[in-house]
């Protein structure tokens, strides 16, 4: 009996745990993502692969050392025809002569050295612009991380502010259908008017359950982003959609975003590449070195006795040069494949500076619309606010329809509504000047 009462303590423990609920702020949702989401990680681990790319191509200027071995047994023995003078017969005459042993066994250490190489000295220069370029996209992968994440956590909040609209109309709905139930019991209703409050009852009702199924949806979707588990729950603090003036800006930091950068940082590679090809024409100069012995005898070499097995050891130091003298213009057919990519690069490079002037100024021209709309929406929901109230009163004392009252809540839903829509439009647009000043990250710090 004491077992299953821990037992069960652990288990509500364990629960517990399941159910509580995180507050998280937007830059802890950005921070989360860049520890957890598969994204993030694996441009870092580009970065980190970038170093060993370094190395590989390093490896090639270094010393090139090996050591080898080998062990023949020669069954039949090729003969050589030989003078038979130089064994003593007579002149003219050939003789058959088998050369070499039976067994035969050796082991050499051999060292390469390039001593020039263009297309290893320009591959050197690249692979270093190569861990430029991952860090690089790392940073793009990070900001555009940010991007997706910040848009749809304000989606959230959005969602959410509409779901408290959706229960406040329905908790005031319900309270003027007490209303009109209490007049109708006594007689100073219509039966009409309470079955028309009762259908708008019903449809809030079905309305919120609707936006309650977003809401889990989108924060579904956030958790997702993010890389949290499911299973945790979530909370959004209050004044999320604060409106400040820290996103204005009267020009686009082109210069300073990060798909810029990138976009060089491949036109530099891509002239390593055009390089590299080019060194194809440069002479090659290399150093070979090996030392090592041999074993020559009528029995197996390893084990054999010294009279059996003779050995002897061999050196030989060179250099070798190699000039590349025509292949048919292949080398040619590279390099200008290479300056034809290089020309498309410097067009997407147009393009995209382009593009991202383009997206500048309509963020800038949605951010001003929203400002302008925000104001006016707070304004028009204060006073449908206010209508209502009057409304209700002049219901209640029969100086109004329900219909006008009826009117009054509709208006009032449909005035918060635009007025939560107006802030995510504010904030988007906040997110895109953010952006256009390569300054994304500082939603993080």
């Amino acid at each position: 009996m004491k077992n299953l009462f821990i037992i069960t303590l652990i288990t509500l423990g364990f629960s517990a745990n399941a159910q509580e609920v995180k507050e998280l702020s937007l830059k802890d949702a950005l921070t989360f993502a860049l520890e957890n989401k598969a994204e993030a990680k694996k441009a870092k681990l580009n970065v980190e692969n970038s170093d060993h790319q370094i190395a590989e191509v390093r490896a090639m200027a270094l010393p090139q050392i090996s050591l080898n071995g080998g062990l023949t047994y020669n069954p039949i023995l090729q003969k050589n025809a030989l003078p038979g003078s130089f064994f003593g017969g007579e002149e003219g005459s050939i003789v058959l002569v088998p050369l070499g042993q039976k067994w035969s066994s050796n082991g050499t250490v051999s060292l390469t050295q390039n001593l020039f190489n263009q297309s290893v000295f320009t591959g050197l220069k690249a692979a270093r612009s190569t861990r430029e370029f991952y860090t690089i996209n790392q940073q793009l992968t990070e900001e555009q991380l940010i991007e997706k994440v910040s848009s749809c956590y304000y989606q959230v909040y959005i969602s959410k502010q509409q779901l408290g609209i959706a229960e406040n109309n329905l908790a005031s709905t319900r309270k003027v259908r007490e209303i009109i139930k209490g007049q109708f019991d006594n007689g100073l209703a219509k039966k009409i008017d309470l079955d028309r409050i009762s259908v708008k009852a019903s449809n809030l009702e079905a309305a919120r359950l609707q936006l309650s199924n977003a809401v889990q949806l989108q924060e579904n979707t956030l958790k997702f982003f993010i890389g949290m588990p499911m299973g945790q729950q979530i909370k959004l603090p209050e004044n999320t959609m604060e409106v400040t003036a820290d996103a204005f800006t009267s020009k686009a930091e082109i210069e300073n975003r990060t798909e810029m950068s990138l976009l060089k940082k491949q036109e530099q590679l891509l002239g390593f590449q055009k390089k590299t090809y080019q060194a194809e024409y440069y002479p090659v100069l290399s150093l070979s070195a090996n030392y090592g012995y041999l074993g020559q005898g009528t029995k197996m070499p390893l084990g054999g006795k010294p009279n059996d097995v003779f050995w002897s050891d061999f050196s030989s130091i060179g250099l070798n040069l190699h000039i590349p003298v025509f292949n048919g213009f292949s080398t040619r057919s590279k390099v200008r494949q290479a300056e034809v990519s290089l020309k498309k690069i410097e067009e997407d490079i147009k393009d995209t500076e382009l593009a991202l002037n383009y997206q500048f100024e309509n963020a800038k021209t949605q951010l001003n619309n929203s400002i302008i709309n925000i104001k006016t929406q707070k304004e028009n929901a204060d006073l449908a606010k206010t209508v209502l109230e009057n409304t209700k009163n002049n219901y209640v004392n029969g100086l109004a329809s329900l219909t006008e009252l009826l009117d009054a809540e509709n208006a009032l839903s449909e005035a918060q509504n635009n007025y939560t829509t107006a802030q995510l439009e504010y904030k988007l647009a906040e997110i895109q000047i953010i952006k256009s000043k390569g300054e994304l990250k500082n939603l993080v710090n």
